[in-house]
């Protein structure tokens, strides 16, 4: 039906122009040198998700009501060559709509909370224009069908992520926090893009029904199984282990909780820590293309779970504490996406986002009620231990318990390993770029001090 076609495309294509026209409007104030009011912003911001979400739900009933399984929507070929096809298009099927819908619900929760929670803040303007770059880059990854829309998303969800980690940048702590993220966002960005670099080796284009072929998700044609495929999803599991800060990228998770409370909680307690996962659900058919992958994406998932686990019994305030909650979780969801559980897995992704995120917007309330109570009762309420921590011997629970402390030495190997070269790379090229610079402009590099022989006795 071609005019089913038309109005599916017009909704889909309104979902993600929503947040474009936003941008403009605080872009359009940015260059006429104006500062909105605190209460047009909220209103703007409340308006556009209002506008995508009834988008997205009526694009869904249309397509349950017609029976559609899906429905892609092309916004044209940008580069067409005999082996190279480069073009942009999003999706609407079970797994884009579900994730998109649950961005902008819970978006617009936080979005009502931070006109309130942030009221009178200096830096209110600038935390919902990032707010606008991490809602367009979640629309545009969750309604993505090709590699390139993906990436595309991918970059702007990171870019707003770690600038709200520094929001607060006149103390020195977060901007630094901010930059060690970054670079594990930037080791995880260079694994996604080999891999879309591979899917154009194999099929000539970026497309993900090359892969899945034309069934609606979760259903897929059978893959030709190869060692092309394995280390395309070896790919995957690293861009998606380093987005969801899965062992051994989870070093970075407490950092984050630097910015403020309502980044954390749409951030990391609910929708981008879960990109890494709906990123493996997407590609899910090429997990399946190798016994090896599946294994190791369970074991990764049970891992990262028992790590979070016992990291988060010894943090001491409660973002960290919800953060490390939530990776457990995570971890969790990952080892069903291991064991073929697609909409099991799903499911606990939708639901936990939710349950994330009302958590972490009320711990600062929560935390002055605990504070009351502990005035109301004159001491600190008691704490019960777990079952199973009594039974274990005294050295290993002083082991376990340092070993929680250091939250498994991970921030430290990121730091030694991956943090600090990569920064020291980047000051030697800034460094032999301003000595070629002055070379070519014709000055001469400063000669090496030699130290003053003495003087003999007179």
């Amino acid at each position: 039906m071609p005019a089913l076609d038309k109005v599916l495309s017009g909704l889909g294509l309104l979902v993600v122009a929503a947040p474009v026209l936003l941008l403009a409007v605080f872009f359009g104030a940015f260059l006429c040198n104006r500062r909105l009011q605190e209460h047009t912003i909220g209103r703007l911001i409340q308006g556009t998700i209002t506008i995508s979400l009834l988008a997205s739900v009526t694009a869904g009933v249309l397509m349950l009501w017609h029976r559609v399984a899906q429905h892609p929507i092309e916004l044209g070929d940008w580069v067409i060559t005999p082996h190279y096809h480069l073009k942009f298009e999003f999706v609407l099927d079970l797994l884009s709509l579900s994730y998109a819908g649950l961005t902008l619900v819970l978006c617009a929760t936080i979005g009502a909370f931070s006109t309130r929670y942030l009221h009178r803040e200096c830096g209110y303007q600038r935390f919902f224009v990032l707010f606008g770059v991490f809602l367009l880059g979640m629309l545009t990854a969750s309604l993505s069908d090709t590699v390139e829309t993906l990436f595309a998303g991918w970059e702007l969800v990171g870019l707003s992520s770690v600038l709200l980690i520094a929001f607060f940048h006149e103390r020195p702590s977060p901007p630094r926090n901010g930059l060690r993220v970054w670079v594990v966002y930037r080791l995880c960005d260079v694994a996604l893009l080999l891999a879309a670099i591979l899917m154009h080796e194999i099929n000539g284009a970026g497309d993900f029904d090359h892969l899945v072929g034309k069934n609606a998700w979760p259903e897929h044609d059978p893959l030709l199984i190869g060692p092309h495929f394995t280390l395309l999803g070896v790919l995957f599991i690293i861009a998606a282990a380093g987005k969801s800060a899965l062992v051994p990228f989870s070093g970075w998770l407490p950092r984050a909780m630097e910015g403020p409370t309502p980044s954390s909680a749409v951030f990391y307690g609910a929708l981008s820590v879960h990109l890494g996962v709906f990123l493996l659900l997407r590609v899910s058919p090429v997990l399946d293309s190798s016994i090896w992958l599946s294994v190791f994406l369970v074991l990764l998932g049970l891992t990262t779970s028992a790590y979070a686990y016992l990291v988060g019994r010894v943090q001491t305030d409660i973002k960290s504490a919800l953060a490390f909650a939530s990776l457990t979780q995570v971890g969790f969801i990952i080892a069903e996406i291991g064991l073929g559980f697609r909409y099991l897995a799903l499911v606990h992704l939708l639901g936990h986002a939710c349950l994330r995120t009302l958590q972490f917007l009320r711990a600062p309330s929560l935390l002055h009620d605990h504070h009351q109570l502990e005035n109301a009762i004159g001491a600190r309420p008691r704490e019960e231990g777990v079952m199973w921590e009594g039974r274990l011997a005294p050295g290993l629970q002083r082991w376990l318990y340092r070993f929680a402390l250091e939250r498994g030495y991970l921030d430290s190997l990121l730091d030694k390993c991956v943090a600090r070269p990569f920064v020291a790379s980047f000051r030697a090229l800034d460094a032999l770029e301003t000595r070629w610079a002055r070379l070519l402009d014709g000055e001469r590099p400063p000669a090496a001090k030699s130290k003053a022989e003495p003087r003999p006795p007179s």
